[in-house]
């Protein structure tokens, strides 16, 4: 048994009996509870349609992963790593409570054919997008 899974058990409503089932693994949700929309420097206003299909089929095919998954995936492709701030333009997302919120600031690639960044970070399964960054500028 995978050390990934936990048995849960289900009510059976038609015997009346529970039925031990595999948990599935939990895959990565997102969440826009903090994104800053009007961010100046990561604003997405002028972007092409094309730009946020692009966007809406990464998260669509991210949300079928695990966040071990994605974490460990070293495809240049994903490109998800840490954030640095010491390397980038800022000096943190300027959340309210950031040092209690944000354990580990990551970014992950739309795609290798220029549409840019996800910043956000990780609470559990949640990747909580704060910048959509399409001009790559938290590293200019």
């Amino acid at each position: 048994m995978s050390k990934n899974r936990k048995k849960i058990k289900k009510y059976q409503t038609s015997n009346n009996r529970f039925k031990e089932e595999l948990e599935p693994p939990k895959n990565i949700s997102f969440s826009f509870k903090y994104w800053q929309s009007n961010h100046e420097k990561f604003s997405v206003r002028d972007c092409e349609t094309t730009y946020f299909f692009t966007l809406l089929e990464r998260l669509k095919n991210f949300s079928t992963w695990t966040v071990q998954e994605l974490l460990s995936n070293r495809s240049s492709a994903i490109r998800c790593h840490p954030i640095g701030w010491n390397d980038t333009t800022e000096d943190g997302f300027g959340l309210p409570n950031e040092e209690q919120l944000v354990d580990t600031p990551y970014q992950l690639s739309i795609s290798t054919s220029g549409h840019g960044r996800i910043h956000g970070f990780f609470i559990g399964d949640i990747f909580y997008i704060v910048w959509l960054d399409p001009k790559h500028l938290l590293y200019s």
